[in-house]
């Protein structure tokens, strides 16, 4: 059922969390004074789902600033960070400065020692020229000593940033990670208020009727590598193709990727950065697990591609990822649907200097075998409306990376498979 529930949440698009309102009970009304009653008595089912999906959002947030504060502390130990560069040409100034005072003393040693050497009855221009040699020796290591106290200045300021921001960084790593267990908190208390509402209840809502999965709406991914090294860059694509005879006015794409480590244990999300763009756009965009990429119109027997460039981190371990794709779509007579299912692609990240051999792409693994022509030349799998199957080896347990997308994904299940029973049932 939790395999069902993420599938369901991944091939969701989050369109479906938005079209929750239109999940209206059809059944005739009952006499007003019952309902008022009711609504005495019973929690408010609409608000408790938006107190998930609020509560859903705020962990999402936290757990991506305790992230980012755990790599900001860490990105402060290495050599090419900026405090750590200045910290460093600091150091290396003031060696120099103090070797240049060194080498300014020794010289007025040697000047008063050329002085005091000089015969009693030496030339008065000799002893003149002595006695200005050790004025300007003198003068120069006043200047060095002068500029070696400032170089030891700047190496304890730079010093002093480095330790602050070390301070600074620990501090948010602390706080970000008691929010996010403050967070967590807030979330199970709000699914387990609405577990327990919908329980008393005693019945689902039924699904909009106008909200259905199109099969001849189809998202393939091309170009993804089996294999991925860490520290490198991949770009591939993502295709959704509207083969049905009617024009989708409304279509969005969902993309998403996920990777634990060999052992099935560790997340490595961390080390993956995934970015979008269009032949219409000029920049790359950040992929959103929370957000969908706007497609607009797409016409009947017509495809719109969607670059991705994933970045896989240089210290990503070795370890297993998968990418989802799917899309829905809204049209202006109200209906609403998407694909019928995710399309799951598995690759492997190896380490940083591993030599992949022979990389073929990622295989998609869809809910069914049927294929379609997509944009008029390619035929790829489209899926029927099964649940996909999961292909991943031993090396990733399928029950980590469930549990990982649920997290990622919310409530976005219970919409999904609440959709996909009504469709059974019917």
């Amino acid at each position: 059922m939790l395999a069902t529930a993420v599938a369901a949440a991944v091939t969701t698009p989050v369109v479906f969390l938005s079209a929750a309102p239109a999940f209206a009970d059809t059944k005739p009304s009952a006499p007003a004074q019952t309902q008022n009653d009711k609504q005495d008595q019973a929690p408010d089912i609409d608000q408790l789902k938006k107190d998930v999906a609020a509560a859903q959002k705020a962990y999402d947030a936290a757990v991506l600033a305790e992230s980012d504060a755990v790599k900001a502390k860490q990105d402060l130990a290495k050599p090419e960070h900026e405090l750590q560069v200045a910290l460093a040409a600091a150091k290396t100034a003031a060696a120099e400065a103090a070797a240049k005072k060194t080498a300014a003393d020794t010289k007025v040693t040697e000047a008063e020692a050329a002085l005091a050497a000089l015969a009693p009855d030496a030339a008065p221009e000799v002893k003149a020229a002595a006695e200005q040699a050790v004025t300007d020796a003198k003068t120069a290591a006043a200047e060095a000593a002068t500029a070696k106290a400032n170089a030891d200045a700047k190496v304890t300021e730079a010093n002093t940033k480095l330790v602050a921001a070390d301070t600074a960084a620990s501090t948010k790593v602390t706080t970000t990670g008691n929010a996010t267990k403050d967070a967590l908190k807030a979330l199970d208390a709000a699914k387990e208020a609405l577990k327990k509402a919908e329980e008393e209840e005693g019945e689902e809502e039924p699904p909009h009727e106008d909200c259905f999965p199109e099969a001849k709406f189809t998202s393939v991914v091309t170009g993804l590598p089996s294999k991925v090294v860490a520290g490198s860059t991949v770009e591939f694509n993502l295709r959704l193709t509207n083969g049905s005879d009617r024009t989708l006015d409304e279509a969005y794409a969902f993309v998403s990727v996920h990777a634990f480590d060999e052992k099935g244990l560790k997340p490595l999300d961390k080390y993956l950065d995934l970015d979008w763009t269009t032949a219409d756009d000029f920049h790359w965009n950040d992929v959103n697990v929370a957000e969908e990429i706007p497609v607009g119109v797409l016409k009947s027997k017509t495809s719109a591609d969607i670059k991705l460039r994933l970045k896989v981190d240089a210290d990503a371990p070795a370890g297993q990822g998968l990418t989802f794709a799917a899309g829905d779509f809204w049209n202006e007579d109200g209906s609403c649907g998407g694909t019928p299912d995710l399309t799951e692609y598995e690759f492997q990240i190896l380490a940083k200097g591993s030599d992949p051999g022979k990389v073929e792409d990622a295989k998609g693994t869809p809910g069914g075998k049927n294929t379609t022509t997509q944009g008029g030349t390619s035929t790829t799998a489209v899926t029927t409306g099964q649940l996909a199957k999961t292909g991943s080896n031993d090396a990733m347990p399928q029950i980590a990376l469930t549990g990982a997308t649920a997290v990622a994904l919310g409530a976005g299940a219970m919409f999904m498979v609440r959709r996909r029973k009504a469709g059974a049932d019917a």
